[in-house]
């Protein structure tokens, strides 16, 4: 996958992310969970693209390692939003599961800047 296919694929999840919210209930509990996802879900992308213009490797890896703690958040608030049963769990799986797959490529692109850097 090319860094620009990552990057389309980011502003997706972000997007999707974007639209689950607009469709929940304003309660309390909602809200401040809204608030937290919103925040986790749509900034992979953009510290993705940061990465993207590191002035070294890294300065590409630590913010890579952002990348890997925001979308690791957002895992758990979908959880929570599943268990909770705020949105019908089946409804989430999708985007679930491209949650935990947008994780694996980015720690995937850890480890090998890591051993780039260490040779």
């Amino acid at each position: 996958m090319t860094a620009d296919e990552l990057s389309k694929r980011l502003k997706v999840f972000a997007i999707r992310i974007i639209k689950l919210v607009d469709k929940k209930p304003s309660t309390p509990a909602s809200r401040a969970i809204i608030n937290q996802i919103v925040r986790s879900g749509t900034s992979p992308g953009a510290n993705y693209r940061a990465a993207l213009l590191g002035k070294s490797n890294k300065d590409f890896l630590n913010k890579l390692k952002m990348v890997e703690e925001e979308l690791d958040e957002t895992a758990y608030w979908l959880e929570l939003i599943m268990e909770l049963e705020m949105v019908k769990p089946e409804l989430l799986q999708d985007l679930y599961k491209e949650n935990k797959e947008l994780l694996r490529i980015i720690v995937k692109t850890i480890l090998t800047m890591r051993d780039k850097i260490n040779k």
